[in-house]
């Protein structure tokens, strides 16, 4: 199962790709095009990721070519690290891939500058039937299709039974406990261990905790158009809520979160068995249980029982898009429909690129997953979700960068919660101005 990496260094990948998208403005995403070709078409599909979904993805390849026989895919795949600035320069050139594996962090930089195809015109070949609403509304921008949900995952309270059992703590309900609730009993475990265990590892560092939070309180990190909307009073009971826990021994002090929260997953406090309770995406829960040794158990989010409506949501690992410019864009939402519609290419794929986003498919390939893999298909099934956060909008693709510094400013006493709050939204919407 795909684990969601920290976007931590976009600084260069952000302006390679603003650079590239203003050269290559255009006015793309008309007309699909949707009679099919009789002729020899080739593809170009572009991805990122492992050997292993190398090597799956290209056995899909296979099997959409064995039906398909007049057309070839050619895929190019890349390291996550390589693949903007090649992305950014391909388009750039008026050479981009036909198929474009997208992240949600960038889907707006290059759907509001015409790169990619609103794949709601090329329905002739492309079926979305089988996907809820609120994972759709994911790759929309202004309206129109982007971008196709590949995986989805959500924000979860993953927590270690065992240290539970073992500081004989009870486990809280899910469907009922609030923030002073995951408070209390962190202290309670901190306490019982006598400081071997801290019952919370602090979050702060990426936009999953801070979306929950805002939406809960009625609230939203950017609104319609695009710009900053979070109140600065949520945002600061967001940071005095983080330095609570760190000052009341719920969560460790600041120079062992902070370096947590720059370790990679098997570092962190769940991996190691030294915070029973820790903020992860519901497709971590895997490798988190391999690393740690021991039972973890995915809990929905605190607060969710008492908010106003729900702050959880769906996140998608990942879109499928299509170049404007695509010469045979037919022939790619044809292949983009294998991608996503097909049993076959499904039982591939499996959840290598997230529990799938369609519905019909994630049934189908559960009975072959790993226990925790079903665990976390059964938390997304579960999960009551609200309307999908507004895209990440252009200019907003540092905004995880941008929130580490302050957590950080926050806990080490560099700033309080207000300078903290009144920094972060000031600094954010600058860099959405300026894109």
């Amino acid at each position: 199962m795909r684990i969601f990496r920290t976007r931590r260094a976009f600084g260069a990948v952000a302006l390679a790709l603003a650079g590239a998208l203003t050269l290559s403005a255009c006015g793309g995403g008309s007309d699909a095009g949707q009679e099919l070709s009789d002729e020899a078409v080739t593809l170009r599909f572009t991805w990122w990721g492992s050997d292993a979904r190398h090597q799956r993805t290209q056995q899909v390849i296979e099997l959409f070519q064995k039906e398909h026989p007049n057309i070839t895919v050619k895929g190019e795949f890349k390291d996550w690290n390589g693949y903007w600035e090649s992305l950014a320069t391909t388009v750039a050139a008026n050479d981009a891939p036909d198929i474009i594996q997208m992240d949600e962090l960038y889907l707006a930089s290059y759907a509001e500058r015409g790169a990619l195809l609103d794949l709601g015109t090329a329905t002739k070949h492309l079926t979305t039937g089988d996907f809820d609403k609120e994972a759709l509304a994911t790759g929309q921008v202004d309206g129109k299709q982007y971008g196709l949900p590949v995986g989805l995952s959500a924000y979860a309270m993953v927590v270690n039974t065992d240290l539970l059992a073992q500081y004989k703590v009870t486990p809280p309900d899910d469907n009922s406990w609030n923030w002073a609730d995951l408070k209390s009993i962190g202290e309670q475990i901190s306490k019982a261990s006598g400081g071997k265990v801290t019952g919370v590892q602090a979050f702060g560092f990426d936009a999953g905790s801070l979306n929950i939070w805002a939406r809960q309180n009625g609230a939203s990190l950017y609104d319609s158009k695009g710009d900053v909307a979070i109140p600065p009073a949520v945002l600061a009971s967001f940071w005095s809520y983080l330095l609570d826990l760190t000052k009341s021994g719920a969560a460790p002090e600041a120079s062992v979160t902070i370096e947590r929260a720059s370790a990679s997953l098997d570092q962190s406090g769940t991996a190691t068995n030294a915070s029973a309770f820790g903020t992860w995406w519901n497709t971590q829960l895997t490798s988190l249980a391999a690393a740690s040794g021991s039972k973890l158990q995915l809990l929905k989010m605190p607060g969710e029982a008492t908010a106003g409506s729900p702050g959880s949501y769906y996140k998608p690992s990942m879109f499928w898009s299509v170049s404007s410019r695509s010469k045979h864009p037919a022939e790619a939402a044809l292949f983009v429909d294998f991608l996503a519609n097909n049993d076959a290419a499904a039982k591939v794929m499996l959840t290598d690129r997230g529990v799938p986003a369609n519905t019909k498919i994630r049934a189908t390939i559960t009975p072959q997953l790993e226990e925790t893999d079903k665990a976390a298909v059964a938390y997304l099934d579960a999960l009551k979700v609200g309307p999908a956060p507004r895209v990440t909008p252009n200019g907003a693709s540092s905004v995880e960068t941008i929130l580490k510094r302050h957590t950080e400013d926050v806990l080490f006493g560099r700033a309080t919660p207000d300078q903290a709050a009144a920094a972060f939204i000031k600094e954010l919407q600058a860099e959405i101005d300026g894109a």
